[in-house]
């Protein structure tokens, strides 16, 4: 752990987040995620039917004199936050309703631009031992880009994968952090009242980090972002005020050994590999001047030619181009509508292109 400015990552900085951000270098961060102080606003303690107190959060942290004390607060962090963010960086934000709707608005009166709001439903909540409101089962989690040009990373192939090849949705389900995983203090209770599951931030970092990217946590607590950056092969620097926290942090992150590279590696989407021009193909002796393409049943041949156009039904042009005008579609994509033969079956043309691209040296 260091004082201040320590030069590099994969570190733990106590501190005061907003003096500590300011202090970090400009543009430094791929993704911030931040944990606020929820500003509960909780009154006297909060009692079981058995009579036995209920362990929530009332720290001196998570207490401000009103709204107004909040939202300058709010404002500050995360304007710090857009400072240490790179152009295309972003930022992922967990709140409960008592705070995340006033976030939001600071958010976005700051410039972000919000991508998502994603519902992490609890399977096992706290609950509502007064019996006067709805059990609260979720929590709202911002994802918002560092502005609207922002380019941000998403793994879209990768959050499919882990779906069983289903688009992600916006409400996760996940366990609130309990059993072994819960950090314990030297009396056997819990060290932290809001430490998060560990599998909610792997989810994050995986869907919007690739490895090496840097991760900034300003409320670092218990050191569950670092935790999975470091699993995952991310950088983080965690900044907490608490020591006994950070400290909590550090003896926790040591203990992790990151996956290996190939247990690292990610699913990618076709629109974010390298582009291939038709035209290779044929420069790679894959599919010869002259040659047949056909859609999937057939019913329309397109003749190969040696600058990497194709000719059918009266017209010539892209591999777009054509399997559009013979569909009488707006726009086609040439490379699954195409066909070659091959041992007498029609084989997708994108699977030559898979191949040249290993070819090329591209993968």
């Amino acid at each position: 752990m260091s004082k201040r400015k320590a030069p590099g990552v994969d570190r733990i900085i106590i501190g005061d987040c907003i003096a500590e951000l300011r202090a970090l270098p400009k543009e430094c961060a791929d993704l911030v995620f931040a944990d606020p102080p929820y500003n509960l606003q909780l009154e006297g303690e909060l009692m079981r039917p058995n009579n036995t107190r209920v362990a929530g959060v009332d720290d001196d942290w998570d207490k401000f004199s009103d709204f107004a004390a909040y939202d300058a607060f709010t404002r500050d962090w995360l304007t710090a936050c857009r400072d240490v963010l790179k152009p295309d960086g972003a930022l992922w934000v967990i709140g409960s309703y008592h705070n995340i709707f006033r976030v939001g608005t600071q958010l976005q009166d700051l410039g972000y631009w919000i991508l998502n709001d994603i519902i992490w439903r609890k399977t096992n909540p706290m609950p509502n031992f007064r019996g006067k409101r709805f059990t609260n089962a979720h929590e709202t989690l911002i994802w918002a880009a560092r502005s609207e040009k922002s380019r941000c990373t998403f793994n879209y192939a990768a959050m499919k994968a882990l779906n069983e090849d289903l688009q992600m949705r916006s409400d996760w389900l996940f366990p609130i952090c309990s059993g072994p995983e819960r950090l314990k203090n030297s009396h056997g209770k819990k060290a932290h009242p809001a430490q998060k599951p560990e599998s909610l931030l792997r989810r994050i970092l995986l869907a919007s980090t690739n490895p090496g990217d840097v991760v900034v946590d300003p409320f670092f607590g218990t050191g569950t972002t670092g935790a999975a950056a470091v699993r995952l092969g991310r950088h983080y620097i965690g900044i907490e005020r608490e020591k006994s926290y950070a400290r909590m942090a550090a003896k926790r992150i040591a203990a992790i050994a990151p996956y290996d590279a190939e247990t690292l590696s990610v699913s990618r989407s076709k629109r974010n590999a390298p582009r291939v021009p038709f035209g290779a193909l044929i420069e790679l002796g894959m599919i010869a001047p002259g040659a047949m393409l056909y859609d999937p049943r057939a019913r329309h041949a397109a003749h190969v030619r040696a600058d990497g156009s194709i000719a059918c039904a009266g017209a010539q042009g892209s591999i777009h181009k054509i399997g559009a005008h013979v569909q009488g579609a707006q726009a086609c994509n040439g490379w699954t509508f195409w066909h070659y033969e091959k041992g007498g079956e029609l084989k997708p043309i994108d699977e030559l292109r898979d191949r040249a691209r290993i070819e090329l040296g591209m993968v």
